[in-house]
């Protein structure tokens, strides 16, 4: 039996098929022929712009629009010029043959975001290798991707790019393998749009199988066993169609509402990067948006959205949600995420440095920017405004004293707003959390984001490797201060909610329940299972 990371829910049996590394190798030699070299780099960026184009065809179809607009980044790349005009520069002034130009680019920009802490831009890393891998198998003239021909198919490798998962034919592939990735790596994420089970970090999977054999994958524990003997065999079997049995019932819950055994009534809600996200939430019955990211809109571009281009992203989801609350995050960026166009002080410490309300209160010509087209979208539907990173009243008062020099100049220009917007704030440190009595005489909600909160309570990176043993979300100082911020709340009458990690995590979920937590925001994808649970609970 072999251990790994479990990515994607659900139990798999079928043969093993290893996709083989691409050898490439990288001639050193200088080029005498620059024009024949950037005429291969040419042909190699047209051939991969067709490739992605139909694998984003492909995972409309078969994903949606949300996951397809991955494929969107990656031909947005193929067009970059400080990505692939870095290239043909590299060419032109080292002399040196189309490969090695994509390789040497390629390294370089994955050592820059492989290097950065944040999530979001570690996963834009896996975007570059795709792109580079598949240039570079264009100048080489070898095959990319996964080719399945056979049913019951289990694909092995050492990992598997975004573009290789959205090429997996769902009708053949019930399951895959790898020896890298973690549950947030694209293709992970992707297996579980799939809804095909995955476990990935499994280390020496290529070579611990071959082709041929046949698996079993526990896309629950984690674990794969090989050429298992008739009662294994027979046990998976079972519970494979258990599983397959509880999906079923779970969707019957898409319509209901959420309600404890003793009549609490629980929202379940889904957190959304994009305005298309929402559909998704909708689909596995949220109950609202928990959680708007809105960093999202400002990334991938070369200068900050426009009033009216955010006014249009917040309008389109308050519209789809009809009437339901969501929940929008002010902008939250700084320290370890970064914009090209926003150039930052750089910092010792970037989680606890010049990031989120602090920058928004600093910069407020660009706070001000996202405040009015918040305000000016209010109108379309129940909107609530979270500011993330507050440590104490002032910060929040500054920051609803901006929104109302925004609603006044809205006002004096004859534009509409609502005026039952709820003003919330995120609690993330510690010291809100401890201060929750007071902070929730002014504010309208809570929303607990335990991610930073957990880090900064234990004082343990969960980034980091070698601390992320002491990640823990159910450490007794973190649910002292989560129970600390729900009943400070409900003290004076306000609601709690919770938008990280831990909101979708089910051992978790039953404590938070008995606490009191009123929402719970989490992937789309888990909110079956968390109202499932949380019906169950007394």
């Amino acid at each position: 039996m072999k251990k790994g990371i479990a990515a994607s829910k659900g139990y798999a049996i079928g043969n093993v098929i290893i996709k083989e590394d691409e050898e490439l190798v990288i001639n050193e030699t200088l080029v005498e022929d620059i024009e024949c070299e950037k005429g291969k780099l040419k042909e190699a960026l047209e051939l991969a712009k067709a490739q992605l184009s139909k694998i984003k065809e492909k995972a409309l179809k078969d994903m949606g629009p949300e996951k397809a607009a991955v494929f969107d980044s990656h031909i947005m790349l193929l067009d970059d010029p400080e990505f692939t005009g870095a290239m043909e520069m590299e060419i032109e002034n080292s002399k040196i043959n189309a490969l090695k130009a994509v390789d040497s680019v390629s390294k370089t920009f994955l050592m820059i975001f492989e290097s950065m802490e944040d999530e979001y831009m570690r996963e834009r890393a896996a975007d570059i290798k795709d792109v580079s891998n598949r240039i570079m198998l264009n100048v080489a003239g070898k095959m990319v991707g996964v080719e399945v021909e056979n049913e019951n198919t289990i694909v092995v490798a050492n990992d598997l790019t975004p573009s290789d998962t959205a090429q997996l034919d769902k009708n053949k592939v019930v399951a895959f393998l790898t020896n890298i990735g973690g549950r947030t790596s694209h293709s992970a994420i992707m297996a579980r749009t799939l809804e095909i089970p995955a476990v990935v970090g499994l280390n020496s999977i290529t070579t611990s199988v071959n082709n041929g054999d046949l698996v079993i994958v526990d896309g629950i524990e984690g674990t794969v066993i090989v050429n298992p003997d008739e009662v294994t065999l027979n046990e998976y079997k079972a519970k494979r169609e258990s599983f397959l049995k509880e999906q079923e019932e779970l969707k019957k819950l898409i319509e209901v509402k959420t309600t404890t055994k003793s009549g609490k009534r629980i929202e379940v809600c889904g957190n959304i990067g994009k305005p298309e996200d929402v559909h998704k939430v909708l689909d596995n019955g949220g109950d609202g948006i928990g959680l708007f990211r809105t960093e999202f809109l400002y990334m991938d571009r070369d200068s900050a959205p426009t009033e009216d281009e955010q006014f249009e992203s917040y309008k389109y989801v308050l519209e789809k949600m009809e009437g339901k609350q969501v929940v929008i995050r002010t902008l939250d960026i700084g320290g370890d995420k970064t914009l090209p166009y926003l150039p930052l002080p750089e910092e010792m410490n970037p989680f606890l440095g010049y990031r989120a309300i602090r920058l928004c209160l600093d910069r407020k010509e660009i706070f001000k920017v996202q405040l009015r087209a918040l305000l000016r979208a209010s109108i379309y539907g129940n909107l609530a405004v979270m500011f993330p990173m507050i440590s104490g009243l002032q910060e929040f008062e500054e920051a609803r004293e901006v929104a109302e020099e925004c609603k006044a100049e809205l006002k004096k220009e004859g534009k509409v707003y609502s005026e039952n917007i709820q003003w919330g704030i995120m609690v993330e440190i510690p010291a809100a959390a401890v201060c929750a009595d007071e902070l929730a005489k002014h504010v309208d909600f809570f929303s607990i984001g335990t991610n930073d909160l957990i880090q900064y309570t234990l004082a343990a990176d969960r980034m980091s490797e070698k601390v992320s043993y002491l990640y823990n979300p159910m450490h007794p100082a973190v649910l002292r201060l989560i129970k600390m911020t729900i009943d400070g709340a409900h003290k004076e009458g306000k609601w709690v909610g919770m938008c990280g990690e831990m909101a979708g995590d089910e051992t978790a979920i039953p404590t938070l329940t008995e606490m009191g937590l009123d929402e719970f925001s989490m992937s789309a994808s888990s909110i079956l299972k968390a109202k499932q649970l949380i019906i169950e609970q007394n």
